[in-house]
């Protein structure tokens, strides 16, 4: 286990810490200049596999009150920057100690600030002020480090006044908890390895949706709506609601005559009519491998069959695909289904199934409606997506040799929930979480290899996140495991294809264009 050393400026602080931290070393460092002199000069700190800094700060942010809990993003001292790649980690363990956490600079100086040079350090984007955290952490050797501050005197609010005794009191009853959140920390502090899976993240389709969207916003201005989420991610949809995209439920929101954009997910003939009808200038963004299932059920139904839908109830896919057809077709989420769905004639029945489901799960119903309906008819090629197939073949080559996987994705995500499930089935613990602040530094105690991939709606730049925080808990070694390389391509949808912007294969933030979508590794 990593050896964890825990420092306090003063003696209260101290003690308020050891009520909690079984597992590491509460030192008290002294105040200022001395827990810098301190630091150098003391072995321990420089033998700790984990160093935190923890007691009572001063708010610069005058939303800070006494009691909330800043956590370092980085710590400013006077001749360096320190940064602390692990706090989103560390902070989501302190919100499950029921506490009020914020994030950012912590600054560090050599004596009490009060205003108007508070005012000048909250100016540079500082959000809390100390004297210690910059002088000791700069003294660590290649260990996980930390700074934590509990706020005693927040912004605006006078020292040496008979308040600031209540507001010390009211922070030292906080830093326990604090300290069993650092313990937690310190236990998944340590080195690591990180089996990479790829393919992972976006596919050519999902590509092509966020693409449909930014173009036009860019060729017709904000707002544009979009019929349910483009894709399933929380952080896709955020970013293009900051730069105008309107995303409704239904199309009664959207403005009779306004641009609407379906969702890569695609839609019922029943919501096509009603767009017409409210005159509505609309952008298809379904991807073309779901529009491909959609002529399945048409050709099915009208020959006559029974048509078996292998999906999940209440997802926007199984909703448009089975609109399409709603007399005819019928849904089958699990083995249940499957042995007992009744259909009109026996002999007169296919299945098509949603392009996010895994593999094997579709093999087990298929063999039970098989073994049903001798004459079952099936799709004329595999409907299942190729990126899903492709990022479930790749986490489980990697999940098997893991003591943790991680599904980077949005809890909505289809593909990403059949990923998590693919882990679990070789034996792995997993677990999906939307970016590196949903994981459990409980899950990393004891684990020295991860595996890690992003369903495929689920940007690259959220894997690097996850990366990033694990490297503030230690070394990470990381190795790219890629089983294929994806070069697929859709065409842009016509209304917005002729007004295409002029890139070159790769836009300027790194992510290729739907036109030419060729994975990231």
């Amino acid at each position: 286990m990593t050896e964890m050393l825990l420092c306090a400026p003063s003696l209260l602080e101290a003690a308020a810490l050891r009520r909690t931290v079984r597992g590491g070393t509460v030192v008290q460092t002294g105040i200022g200049a001395k827990a810098t002199t301190w630091a150098l000069g003391d072995r321990s700190v420089r033998r700790a596999g984990a160093l935190a800094v923890a007691g009572i700060g001063g708010g610069l942010r005058p939303d800070l009150a006494p009691g909330d809990v800043v956590v370092a993003t980085e710590v400013r001292g006077a001749d360096r920057t320190i940064e602390c790649p692990s706090a989103p980690l560390l902070a989501a363990a302190l919100r499950r100690q029921g506490l009020r956490v914020v994030t950012g600079p912590i600054v560090s100086v050599d004596h009490v600030v009060v205003s108007p040079e508070r005012e000048e350090l909250a100016a540079t984007g500082a959000i809390c002020v100390d004297m210690e955290s910059a002088g000791v952490l700069a003294a660590a050797h290649e260990a996980a480090i930390a700074a934590v501050r509990v706020i005693a005197d927040p912004a605006g609010s006078p020292l040496l006044r008979p308040a600031t005794v209540g507001r010390m009191a009211t922070a030292l009853r906080i830093l326990p908890r604090v300290g069993a959140a650092l313990q937690i920390w310190g236990r998944a502090a340590g080195p690591r390895q990180v089996l990479l899976a790829g393919p992972r993240s976006f596919c050519a389709g999902v590509v092509r949706a966020i693409d449909v969207v930014e173009l036009a916003l860019e060729q017709r201005g904000a707002p544009i709506y979009v019929r349910k989420q483009i894709v399933h991610n929380k952080h896709v949809v955020q970013d293009l609601a900051a730069r105008g995209a309107v995303f409704v439920d239904e199309l009664d929101e959207v403005p009779p005559g306004a641009t609407v954009v379906f969702s890569a997910h695609g839609v019922s003939p029943a919501v096509r009519a009603e767009a017409e009808r409210r005159k509505l200038d609309v952008i298809d963004a379904t991807c073309p491998l779901v529009q491909k299932v959609h002529t399945e059920v048409r050709r099915f139904a009208d020959a006559g069959d029974t048509v078996i839908f292998l999906g999940h109830a209440g997802h926007e896919e199984a909703e448009g695909t089975m609109g399409e057809r709603p007399a005819n077709t019928l849904l089958v989420e699990n083995t249940n289904d499957a042995r007992t769905v009744a259909v009109a004639d026996p002999d007169r029945v296919s299945y098509i199934m949603q392009t996010t489901l895994a593999a094997d799960e579709v093999a087990e119903l298929v063999d039970i409606l098989q073994a049903r309906f001798p004459n079952l008819r099936e799709p004329a090629s595999d409907d299942i997506c190729y990126a899903t197939t492709n990022r479930q073949l790749a986490l489980a080559e990697v999940a098997k040799d893991a003591g943790l996987a991680l599904v980077v994705g949005s809890n909505n995500s289809s593909n990403s929930q059949r990923l998590v499930e693919k882990a679990e089935r070789v034996g792995t613990a997993a677990h999906l979480i939307d970016d590196v602040a949903d994981i459990d530094l409980e899950w990393l105690n004891g684990v020295g290899v991860v595996a890690l991939t992003a369903g495929a709606s689920a940007p690259q730049e959220l894997v690097d996140g996850v990366i990033a925080g694990l490297r503030g808990l230690g070394a990470v070694d990381v190795l790219e495991n890629g089983i294929t390389e994806e070069h697929v391509q859709f065409t842009l949808p016509k209304e917005v294809r002729h007004h295409e912007r002029a890139l070159a294969p790769e836009s300027a933030d790194g992510r290729v264009s739907g036109r030419a979508e060729d994975q990231r590794q």
